[in-house]
């Protein structure tokens, strides 16, 4: 499988570690990853990279997880899986208005078995 036909994930993650754990997860499971530690670099990225599924950290730096959500929804629509990855657990964070432009919501740690239910491994 080449890097073009494998899903292409962006990790958002202000934690340098946390992110690189969560790209490293998928990209055992066959997926294209690139990480982006801020929201500015994360549009950066989706501009060059197009991927197909953005994992977002909630509390990041300067414009924070929901805002770029909402951004890259405007930008590309339903085309792009958003996911919010983070330690915010509370119940009614799940269901606000907020989290509306988000497909999906993850807990922090994130396990792979998780990952493989929204992410299935790519096969060669």
């Amino acid at each position: 499988m080449t890097e073009e036909e494998r899903m292409r994930v962006l990790v958002v993650d202000d934690a340098q570690d946390a992110a690189q754990a969560l790209a490293g997860l998928l990209t055992l499971d066959g997926h294209a990853t690139r990480v982006a530690h801020d929201a500015q670099e994360a549009l950066r990225a989706c501009e060059m990279v197009e991927p197909d599924c953005v994992l977002i950290d909630i509390n990041l730096p300067g414009m924070d997880g929901l805002e770029l959500a909402r951004q890259l929804r405007e930008r590309y629509g339903k085309g792009i899986v958003l996911v919010a990855v983070t330690g915010w657990g509370e119940p009614e964070a799940r269901v606000s208005s907020a989290f509306s432009d988000l497909d999906h919501y993850l807990r922090k740690p994130v396990s792979q078995e998780q990952l493989r239910t929204l992410l299935p491994p790519q096969k060669d």
